[in-house]
């Protein structure tokens, strides 16, 4: 008889996540430096990406959540300068993704007829003439981005008909192939494209495909880590695997013994836990996340870890939004006590606070929560280049927020973000 999986209680689940994501390794104690940002990429496998920049881009947030203050040019470095140790790709979203990884990915690439949007797809099957002009216009001139292929192509393309969408569409058509990659961006997130053999290291290129089922293997393993335990739709999501494939991989894993079949107290859906992850006694962290940071990216995996219901507002009407436009949510320790709406508005050069909202109970209790909070906005402005925060505009937790703002001040020995590593 196969004796029933362990258990373990939620709040230890809880704890195991939050320590596998990095928030249980102790803070740097001077300036962050490469080391630090390999150790987060260590942790969580990739950094999702996204275009909206209110507060500071997406990709920039998770590393400040895990080490506080850092100049972001560290980031930029790795993803955008030889030798290179990130790369663009369709990771969980839009990604930055080890460059080790990309073999495990190339799947995803060969299976573009399948998965690609279907703009693409109808752009490829219909016109691939045009795509392997805008294939070649990257080769001669790359890095180049689309409008630039627009403006300053020296070719007669009269008969192909095009525009820049069109330029576009083809170019991201040949980026999910993996036949071009991301080779810098522009301060506007434009992205200038490179072939892929121009962008990655030589030894990634070089590196054979492997079987598709050891790719998801390799895969499911690095989102083992970065979740610590989980079920196996988090385990798919975290690249956004194949359901059948997935599958597989979870349970040959568990054959081999590298993840471990465990219940957890609450949860409806059998877990994994990856044996080893640590199993902190304690939390003791205090930092706003991003709405695209792993740890809550997926909703009702953050509702089963932390009892917290959270949806991204910034595409709902303005009228019908219930916390605000960029709502970030507060860790403290090991609970999310709070959500605040955010946004620099750096022409001021304050950090702005639409909203502050409290959950119900907090370890602590509301002062606790309001004066934690206070003390890491501070943080946050300073870091962003910004004078000071203004007071909260409205929410459960603004008047208590806005006492503490005005006794709390600006903490001194911030390190803010290089001149060209600015969110």
């Amino acid at each position: 008889m196969t004796a029933a999986p362990p258990t373990l209680s939620a709040a230890l689940a809880r704890r195991i996540a939050l320590g596998a994501q990095g928030f249980a390794d102790a803070a740097p104690t001077g300036r962050p430096d490469v080391r630090h940002l390999r150790r987060v990429l260590r942790r969580v496998g990739l950094i999702q990406m996204d275009s909206v920049n209110v507060l500071a881009r997406a990709h920039y947030l998770p590393l400040y959540s895990r080490l506080g203050p850092y100049p972001t040019a560290l980031l930029d470095r790795a993803a955008h300068q030889s030798p290179r140790e990130l790369f663009e790709y369709w990771g969980h979203e839009a990604s930055l993704v080890p460059v080790e990884l990309q073999p495990a990915l190339r799947w995803r690439m060969a299976e573009a007829e399948r998965h690609a949007w279907g703009g693409m797809r109808r752009l490829a099957a219909e016109r691939p003439g045009f795509v392997a002009w805008v294939r070649d216009e990257v080769a001669e001139r790359g890095p180049v981005t689309a409008r630039e292929i627009q403006d300053d192509a020296p070719r007669d393309t009269s008969a192909w008909g095009w525009n820049w969408s069109d330029v576009k569409t083809a170019l991201e058509w040949l980026f999910w192939c993996g036949e071009v990659s991301s080779a810098a961006r522009l301060p506007s997130f434009e992205r200038r494209y490179d072939l892929t053999e121009r962008v990655l290291p030589a030894h990634v290129v070089g590196t054979p495909t492997p079987d598709p089922a050891d790719a998801y293997r390799r895969l499911v393993r690095v989102a083992a880590t970065a979740l610590g335990v989980a079920t196996e739709a988090d385990l798919r999501d975290y690249f956004r695997l194949p359901a059948a494939a997935s599958r597989a991989a979870v349970a040959e894993l568990v054959d081999a013994g590298e993840l471990e079949p465990v219940r957890v107290t609450g949860w409806r859906q059998p877990a994994y836990l990856d044996p080893a992850a640590s199993r902190p006694r304690r939390i003791r962290a205090r930092t706003l996340v991003s709405p695209f940071d792993p740890l809550v990216w997926e909703r009702s995996r953050a509702e089963r870890l932390f009892g917290f219901t959270y949806r991204i507002e910034i595409y709902v009407p303005a009228d019908r939004r219930v916390f605000g436009y960029y709502v970030l949510p507060f860790l403290l320790d090991d609970a999310l006590v709070a959500r605040v709406d955010l946004k620099a508005d750096r022409a001021a050069g304050v950090l702005r606070v639409p909203a502050a909202w409290i959950e119900p109970d907090p370890p602590g209790g509301p002062a606790r929560v309001a004066a934690e909070l206070a003390a890491e906005l501070h943080r946050l402005a300073g870091w962003l280049g910004l004078s000071g925060v203004a007071a909260p505009e409205r929410g459960d937790l603004a008047a208590a927020l806005a006492r503490e703002l005005s006794a709390a001040g600006r903490p001194s020995g911030i390190v803010g973000p290089s001149a060209k590593g600015r969110p």
